[in-house]
């Protein structure tokens, strides 16, 4: 089963397109979980027993990790192994360098961490992306148009040579729907706080499956992005959630509020669909 097939099953397995984002800030997480890397375990593996008949994945981001050292990729470690083997798990790391430094990103985070999938940034070019690729039954996530205010300062940019009119992002969707015929899965990153780019590169990259982060804490425009991923396309859609939802309780009973708003969120992603 490849990166896709998967995606998809757990998103009919539990109606829902809602990804679950685990960054765990040390200054958020419930007192009477502890501190430090272990405290993080145990926040961690509550929220995915609460919902994971919720969510269609999850997705740790590697900074709210090496914050702890050689203690926060052992934290990383064990939060992979909670996720259920049905249920895929993307690694939020932004890899991306030339061949035989991807060839180890893709060796640690594919082959001894076990994830399903990586998100990473396309500047380097196709070969610095292809031993990822080389994956074939997992997904490279690349970085088109992120969620953040900033993002347009260079993905934005018209090409000044081969289309002036296209945008930086436009060109690597249209990339990443090629690379989809001759590599494993690949897939785009594209933020909700940008629901009219979100459709542009769903129009490009119709089969690539998609990556929404946004919604929630950043203000994404939840239906306008749903309608504009699903509207085009036929690749699988996960869009993200995370300090929304984590952090949606606070104190002992903390997992009973994640719960609640995990299946509110997904609820009216449904709706919106």
């Amino acid at each position: 089963m490849n990166f896709a097939e998967k995606l998809q099953q757990a998103s009919q397995r539990n109606n829902s397109l809602l990804c679950i984002g685990l960054d765990p800030d040390p200054s958020r997480i419930p007192p009477h979980l502890g501190s430090g890397a272990h405290a993080v375990v145990a926040f961690n593996k509550a929220i995915i027993r609460a919902t994971q008949d919720i969510a269609c994945a999850y997705k740790p981001n590697l900074g709210f990790y090496t914050v702890y050292g050689h203690d926060g990729i052992r934290a990383l470690q064990e939060t992979r192994r909670a996720i259920p083997e049905d249920i895929p798990a993307i690694l939020d790391a932004k890899v991306g360098d030339i061949d035989v430094t991807s060839t180890a990103y893709a060796q640690g985070y594919f082959g001894e961490m076990g994830f399903d999938a990586v998100t990473a940034q396309p500047y380097l070019g196709r070969d610095g992306l292809e031993p990822l690729f080389n994956w074939r039954d997992r997904c490279v996530f690349i970085l088109a148009k992120t969620s953040n205010p900033g993002s347009g300062d260079l993905q934005d940019l018209k090409l000044s040579g081969t289309d002036p009119e296209r945008t930086v992002y436009e060109h690597v969707a249209s990339q990443v729907e090629e690379w989809q015929g001759t590599f494993g899965t690949c897939g785009l990153v594209a933020g909700a706080t940008y629901p009219h780019e979100v459709e542009k590169i769903r129009q490009l990259a119709p089969n690539a499956p998609m990556l929404i982060p946004g919604i929630g804490t950043q203000g994404g425009n939840l239906e306008a992005t749903v309608k504009a991923a699903l509207g085009s396309g036929s690749g699988p859609v996960a869009i993200n959630a995370s300090r929304s939802i984590i952090y949606a309780g606070e104190g002992l009973n903390y997992i009973e509020a994640v719960r609640k708003a995990a299946l509110a969120l997904r609820d009216q992603i449904n709706q919106a669909s």
